[in-house]
């Protein structure tokens, strides 16, 4: 049997949802190693839509999972549809989706709460041994919801300090590494966090791939 891995998505474009370079370079490291991915997304109303020429917030309502379909293709199951049979490992992109959409770290910070059915999944993988990848701002996410964990999101320090105060570890990271806590099979890289670029983005990307890898 392949590799399978359950590719979350906040949405689709930095400001509001997945960060698209982020996506792309996560998928190409996983395609490279033969991964077969299946995209996932909460069927839910985004917190925000924005105009990403001005930043404004537009008075309009887009869906996670329809935006996320943008950049699966089409291909993509609501998150609730899949279970821990169904994949080897997690992987959560970034954006400010990820903050927004998928958990509220954005608006409440180290008192933020995580989307039900991202915690279930997350829960579930942890509680299965599967191994959890997650960049950017998005390692937020298993800091809130597994105490004691270590991960990264670079050397930004006042991110830094709320991942601490939620009872995580934080790591500080150069842009092409990645941190992997190997008791909690839990692997983190800072793409756009640090990096000036979509290389710098993609190979971090490559760096949590093979750092998951070893997980398996």
């Amino acid at each position: 049997m392949g590799k399978r891995v359950a590719f979350v998505l906040s949405g689709c474009g930095h400001k509001d949802g997945t960060e698209i370079h982020e996506a792309v370079s996560a998928l190409i490291a996983l395609d490279s190693k033969g991964f077969d991915i299946t995209f996932v997304a909460p069927d839910k109303d985004q917190t925000v839509t924005k105009n990403f020429l001005t930043d404004e917030s537009l008075d309009e309502t887009r869906k996670v999972l329809l935006e996320g379909a943008r950049i699966a293709r089409g291909d993509i199951k609501t998150l609730d549809s899949i279970k821990a049979e169904d994949y080897d490992l997690v992987v959560l992109p970034g954006g400010f989706g990820a903050a927004l959409n998928l958990c509220d770290f954005a608006i409440k910070g180290e008192n933020c709460t995580v989307d039900p059915e991202v915690r279930n999944l997350l829960e579930e993988a942890k509680n299965n041994g599967k191994p959890i990848g997650a960049m950017c701002i998005a390692p937020v996410i298993p800091a809130r919801l597994f105490p004691g964990v270590t991960v990264t999101i670079g050397n930004d320090a006042a991110t830094a300090s709320k991942i601490e105060q939620m009872g995580a570890r934080h790591r500080s990271c150069p842009v092409d590494d990645a941190v992997t806590d190997e008791q909690n099979r839990i692997v983190t890289t800072p793409a756009y966090m640090l990096a000036r670029g979509p290389a710098e983005v993609y190979n971090g990307a490559v760096r949590m791939v093979e750092e998951l890898e070893k997980l398996l």
